[in-house]
């Protein structure tokens, strides 16, 4: 590498950056070394953090550490270096998601680097959403931001839709009766804690939004049979704004890039005034994931559902400090 050599404050700084992407349930499942001498970082999975119940193939798991992948590639970029990514780059180490390599700039470099003021706006949120439709131009753009990782964004309409929303009510009223679904929800929010023993991991309470009274829009509960004081309900949307990414296979591959086209998409979306959430219900259940594919093509792995709109930002949620999940070698 020909330009400068980052210090590992500035290290740092960039993994600061990557760790404020979503991943399911904010487990925050993602480990990152970074190797001085070779100017690289390693994105690395932590397993220890896996869903057993609702992501028992750890799908979920890769989707949450390439959102990672990319804000670390977008910040890395605003830098002034060049990500140069490989993924999967040693079969024989399962827990080595993708490593990112600082090189000169190169000429994607500005496009990545033009999504960096939305990694620490961009916050899930569970508020109700206006009913104004989101322009096509709009959609063209964050199809066009899929594509770029070779994802494929589409966005249900009319009976498709319809039968969208089926589905994700019936994986919901199995996750209902589902045990295991029960423990993780459990294990992983956090209900009326106080800011000196706040978690640095979950979701806590001030992020479920409230619960839903009326409205389409799938709404995951994340307070489950809890009672939640002073918990408000609210009316969500009438005609919920959905978009579907989908992948050509369904390999762990595939899925670092449908992670990395899921969080390149909500930035861009949150430069576009947009927020999102996520509707990642039915694909916790395998025979719930074909129903959702374009009904036109046919083809492709649906790998994360996103609802989008024009409505309140979502709170900030808390991330574990850096020093717990980057180590810096020679």
């Amino acid at each position: 590498m020909t330009r400068r050599t980052p210090a590992d404050e500035r290290v740092a700084a960039l993994i600061h950056d990557a760790t404020a992407a979503p991943s399911m349930h904010n487990a925050q499942p993602w480990q990152f070394r970074y190797h001085r001498s070779r100017h690289t970082f390693e994105v690395r999975a932590d397993f220890e953090r896996a869903m057993p119940h609702s992501d028992p193939g750890g799908r979920s798991l890769h989707l949450g550490c390439a959102a990672a992948l990319l804000n670390l590639r977008v910040a890395v970029a605003y830098e002034g270096w060049h990500p140069e990514t490989r993924l999967l780059p040693d079969p024989t180490d399962r827990a080595l998601l993708a490593t990112v390599r600082l090189t000169d700039p190169a000429p994607d470099t500005s496009a990545l680097a033009a999504l960096y003021p939305a990694i620490h706006q961009r916050h899930s949120s569970r508020a109700p959403f206006e009913e104004t439709e989101i322009p096509r131009t709009v959609h063209e753009a964050l199809a066009e931001a899929a594509r770029q990782e070779g994802v494929d964004l589409t966005f249900p309409a009319s009976w498709h839709l319809e039968d969208v929303l089926e589905t994700i009510q019936e994986a919901e009223a199995r996750n209902i009766t589902d045990p295991g679904s029960e423990q993780d929800l459990e294990r992983w929010t956090r209900i009326a804690v106080g800011s000196a023993d706040a978690p640095v991991e979950g979701v806590p309470q001030y992020a479920f939004g409230p619960r839903k009274r009326g409205g389409k829009a799938p709404m995951r509960d994340f307070a489950g049979p809890r009672q939640v004081a002073g918990r408000d309900a609210a009316d969500f949307e009438r005609n919920p704004q959905l978009a579907l990414l989908s992948t050509p296979h369904d390999r762990p591959e595939d899925w670092l890039r449908a992670g990395q086209a899921m969080q390149r998409v909500l930035l861009l979306a949150t430069l576009q005034g947009l927020s999102g959430s996520f509707v990642s219900q039915p694909l916790e259940w395998n025979d719930l994931r074909w129903p959702l594919r374009d009904p036109v093509t046919g083809t492709g792995h649906p790998q994360m559902m996103l609802r989008l709109g024009y409505g309140p930002k979502g709170p900030g949620t808390p991330r574990r400090p850096v020093s717990e999940v980057l180590d810096i070698q020679p």
